[in-house]
């Protein structure tokens, strides 16, 4: 799947969890980056802005090999 602007995606556990963007925030990777869908917002490089509007949190820069289409 090419990612693209307006997709609907959710994280990658096995591909976040240890990964350099886990190591610098807080190791308690929370729930809903697996299991809600998050929109793209804007893609930038290898890196995608992701925005998740089910939970109040602010918008999360993911790389977009970590993502997968949210079904």
């Amino acid at each position: 799947m090419a990612i693209k602007k307006g997709n609907m995606v959710r994280a990658i556990r096995e591909k976040l969890e240890n990964s350099l963007e886990a190591k610098a925030s807080d190791p308690r990777l929370p729930s809903y980056l697996f299991d809600s869908e998050g929109e793209i917002v804007d893609l930038r490089g290898d890196y995608a802005l992701v925005k998740f509007g089910k939970v109040p949190t602010p918008n999360i820069w993911l790389r977009l090999d970590q993502l997968e289409e949210f079904n």
